[in-house]
């Protein structure tokens, strides 16, 4: 896990042309997206469609991945951080201690570590995109991380957020960020957005795990 230093963050809606400032307060990150050695110790399930232990999990919903970290936060001795995990009202207990998605602006701050660019660094140097990656994934850590020392917080494997997209348009499905190793390069940029419902699963989206304080 990464230390991610407190911030602020302004977050922006393509639909409703609205931007909001979210402030951070210090948190911790993964440093790699969750590999498929570490979901598979933690579940026992192997739900990937390419298989490598150090390729990112993918194959993943988002009520898969929140489950996840309730799991591994009990195998810890910490305090999961969702309720509700068995139906699609999961609820985050803030007083938690354990493992979590991270929510969308906690993802962006991390994403672009104190810069204000799109990318933390020439697109083929940080990130596997349709340009490079042989349309495949990646082990994890295979290109050069952020100034934060985050690791493919662009391409290989979207990565689930915490956040509902658009409530008013789209109901209850969930933040999607990053961009894979299928996307066409601008789709790999820190402020992009997609969504999909949280028993979406699929072979280029996967998630990596946060921790408060």
């Amino acid at each position: 896990m990464v230390a991610v230093p407190a911030g602020r963050v302004t977050l922006s809606d393509r639909r409703t042309r609205r931007s909001w400032q979210v402030e951070l307060q210090p948190y911790r990150l993964g440093a790699f997206p969750v590999t498929q050695a570490h979901y598979a110790r933690v579940t026992g399930a192997r739900p990937s469609t390419a298989r490598g232990e150090r390729l990112p999990v993918e194959g993943v919903s988002w009520l898969d991945a929140v489950r996840y970290c309730n799991a591994l936060s009990r195998e810890e001795g910490l305090a999961p951080a969702y309720r509700g995990v068995d139906g699609e009202r999961v609820e985050w207990d803030a007083g938690g201690d354990g493992y979590r998605l991270p929510s969308e602006a906690e993802w962006e701050h991390a994403c672009r570590a104190g810069t204000a660019q799109a990318r933390y660094g020439p697109l083929d140097d940080i990130a596997w995109h349709r340009g490079n990656s042989g349309e495949r994934m990646h082990e994890v850590g295979g290109r050069r991380p952020n100034a934060w020392g985050l690791h493919d917080m662009l391409g290989n494997v979207w990565e689930w957020c915490w956040d509902v997209y658009d409530a008013e348009v789209y109901g209850s499905y969930r933040v999607l960020r990053g961009g894979g190793w299928f996307d066409e390069p601008w789709s790999c940029r820190a402020s992009v957005r997609r969504r999909s419902h949280p028993t979406f699963r699929i072979d280029d989206v996967g998630f990596r795990v946060a921790r408060s304080g």
